[in-house]
């Protein structure tokens, strides 16, 4: 089987254990046999990187389908034919990147808001921003409009972790209070003793992770693989070719082709 280069770490000199920084990102897929092969080279030099010229040191064959059903892979390294390559190993340490795996559910209330109607009080709700890398200010939720109050308890809402921060826990937020009727900018004139127009208050956030279907397989999640086969005799005699059960001298029947693509996926997780 021909193989084509993904990526290739970087090189640490004069060192038998070697613990490689570079992380290589793969798009997995449940449905697929995604076959990997890593090799290990000793180069010659800081220009010989991928040239004839490097000592092959070993490599192995595996599955992507392996790697993550067992979260860290150890095998011995090959030479060519098979042989062992010494006593070298090499570990593989599986982990999942997902930026959609959960969501928060936030409740916002507030106290002593400013009035800013002049024959009834004001009617409040609250914009929730991130705030991008560029500085600007991205609307993630407004809460919906409270009449007449100034100590509005707003309604509970959900936001993905995307959405929100884009999955960083460190990105600020900013919560901006605003009435419906009237907004003035400039209320925070030359007032005496001026504090604030009132607090916003978050009064409860939940976080809830939606798992997965890596999440089952890293976590330990056993898929067994169980085949039954109705010999009917509405299909046909086998020894014809019309049949679905026609066993051909030759090739597999299709019976035989859907267990080999199932199988082959399902066994990398038994």
């Amino acid at each position: 089987m021909r193989h084509s280069m993904l990526d290739r770490s970087e090189v640490i000199k004069s060192n038998l254990h070697p613990m490689f920084a570079k992380v290589f990102m793969l798009d997995y897929y449940f449905e697929e046999v995604q076959k990997l092969r890593f090799e290990v080279y000793d180069i010659h030099g800081t220009h010989s990187i991928g040239t004839r010229d490097d000592d092959f040191l070993g490599g192995v064959e595996c599955t992507l389908g392996q790697i993550v059903a067992q979260k860290k892979m150890v095998k011995p390294l090959l030479l060519k034919y098979g042989k062992y390559a010494g006593k070298s190993m090499i570990t593989v340490h599986a982990e999942e990147i997902s930026g959609n795996n959960g969501y928060l559910e936030l409740s916002f209330c507030a106290k002593k808001l400013d009035d800013k109607d002049l024959f009834s009080k004001s009617d409040p709700f609250l914009e929730l921003y991130r705030m991008n890398d560029d500085g600007t200010e991205q609307l993630v939720h407004r809460t919906e409009v409270i009449k007449n109050n100034l100590n509005p308890v707003w309604e509970p809402f959900k936001v993905s972790l995307i959405s929100l921060c884009s999955c960083d826990e460190d990105r600020k937020l900013k919560a901006r209070r605003v009435s419906w009727d009237c907004v003035n900018p400039k209320y925070k004139q030359k007032k005496r003793n001026y504090k604030n127009s009132g607090v916003v208050i978050l009064s409860d956030l939940k976080l809830h992770r939606v798992y997965s279907f890596l999440d089952y397989i890293m976590g330990g999640c056993q898929i067994h693989f169980t085949v039954a086969i109705d010999f009917t005799a509405s299909n046909g005699d086998p020894r014809n070719s019309c049949s679905l059960h026609y066993i051909n001298p030759y090739q597999p029947n299709e019976y035989l082709k859907a267990l080999i693509a199932v199988g082959e996926i399902c066994q990398d997780y038994d």
